[in-house]
């Protein structure tokens, strides 16, 4: 009789979760594995605000997909992922096509510019690996444009960060500590740089802890960020960006350097396919199969979970695709054995930790509040156990982080 054949789209923190535990799970007799990635690197997300600020180099923040799986039971294939044919269960990709007998789409998710004219333009994302190098060197590249022009332009040292949720938040930690850096390399006054964070929402961190916000802004504002609170950005333009300012009236902010960190939306592939999603995310039953299809699991950032006793969907997190990767594998080993006996994903709040620099952090951890060099320990401790759940000990010592005071 002929193996079932799994194909796991992605290889982000769900993705690799579930090829991980699938190995153990399932022999290569059992079943054949295929991973699907467009890259032959996983890359950290979490680690990618890091790396655009330029304080982690681009290569500390990814390792090979063929260092943490086992090559005899998994087969790795290099490519895009277009869209699925669930009628035929059917793969699309960018150079052929794949058949499976069980899908998991765990691709990640990808900026959601609201409509917002110019962005896509304009502004620069905090998406991947090159996308961070892009940004580094974009204002390192702004910085000696600065000293080179015979009229200096105030806006060459001026950057805009559109949002002040987790991602903005530590990409403005990790500038903040560059900014020094990057002013003495090129004898600029620090005075002339400045920082401007845009958040639509009425508060910086929506939906944390108020003291720790307040902690958090305090922080920044010490080191130069200027927070523009409750102000949606209208426009991207190639001088900067135009910001609502009472009802009717609007305001320019010039800058040469505009980083988008407010949103993102579940993979394109979602709605090529035809799910029924809500921004590229898709409401899957407790046990991750997407509704109306028993053999494709939707995980991660592409996965849409209530949370009933906040009312309100779970956020697309590394720690909840992990764990949607646990739940996803034991499924699909349970539906390869025969049983139709499968678990429902409960998700086990460990708590978050928002990083404001390589020393400095809040967070709620296990219920109780964390800041500064506790709550950096912290971050980094939970940045090395992902690192430990994916490739052991060998990958913690390879691209841990243990400068921890």
């Amino acid at each position: 009789m002929k193996n079932p054949k799994i194909v796991v789209l992605g290889a982000g923190y769900g993705g690799l979760m579930t090829v991980k535990h699938l190995e153990k799970k399932l022999g290569s007799h059992q079943a054949e594995i295929i991973l699907v990635n467009k890259n032959d690197y996983h890359y950290e997300t979490t680690w990618l605000h890091e790396a655009s600020a330029g304080t982690l180099g681009p290569d500390r923040v990814r390792y090979d997909i063929s260092s943490v799986i086992d090559r005899n039971k998994v087969e790795l294939i290099k490519a895009v992922a277009l869209e699925v044919k669930t009628e035929e269960n059917k793969v699309i990709l960018d150079n052929g096509e794949l058949d499976y007998d069980y899908l998991v789409i765990a691709l990640g998710a990808e900026p959601e510019t609201f409509g917002i004219k110019g962005l896509k333009e304009y502004a620069l994302s905090i998406t991947n690996v090159n996308a961070a190098r892009k940004i580094r060197e974009h204002i390192e590249y702004q910085f000696a444009l600065y000293h080179s022009e015979a009229e200096k332009r105030e806006e060459r040292l001026t950057i805009v960060v559109g949002g002040a949720g987790f991602t903005g938040i530590e990409f403005l930690g990790e500038l903040v500590n560059r900014i020094p850096k990057l002013c003495k390399e090129y004898d600029i006054d620090q005075k002339q740089v400045r920082i401007v964070c845009v958040e639509a929402a009425p508060m910086v961190l929506p939906g944390f802890d108020p003291e720790l916000v307040q902690y958090a802004t305090a922080l920044l504002e010490s080191k130069g960020v200027e927070f523009r609170i409750g102000t949606a950005i209208k426009e991207a333009t190639p001088d900067g960006i135009i910001i609502g300012v009472g009802e009717d009236e609007t305001e320019e902010i010039k800058a040469s350097t505009v980083i988008w960190a407010a949103g993102v939306r579940g993979n394109s592939i979602i709605e090529a396919s035809g799910f029924e999603n809500m921004r590229g995310r898709v409401k899957v039953n407790l046990d991750l199969r997407a509704p109306g299809h028993d053999n494709v699991f939707i995980i991660g950032d592409c996965a849409l979970i209530i949370n009933e006793e906040a009312n309100r969907p779970y956020p697309p997190t590394a720690q909840i695709a992990m764990q949607h990767g646990e739940v996803c594998a034991q499924n699909i080993a349970n539906l390869v054995a025969g049983s139709t006996d499968l678990n429902t994903f409960v998700f086990d709040d460990k708590g978050s930790v928002c990083s404001l620099g390589e020393s400095d952090a809040i967070g709620i951890v296990f219920g109780k509040k964390v800041k500064g060099k506790t709550a950096s320990f912290m971050k980094k401790a939970v940045d090395n156990r992902a690192l430990f759940m994916i490739g052991g000990p060998s990958l913690v010592f390879k691209k841990g982080k243990f400068k921890f005071f």
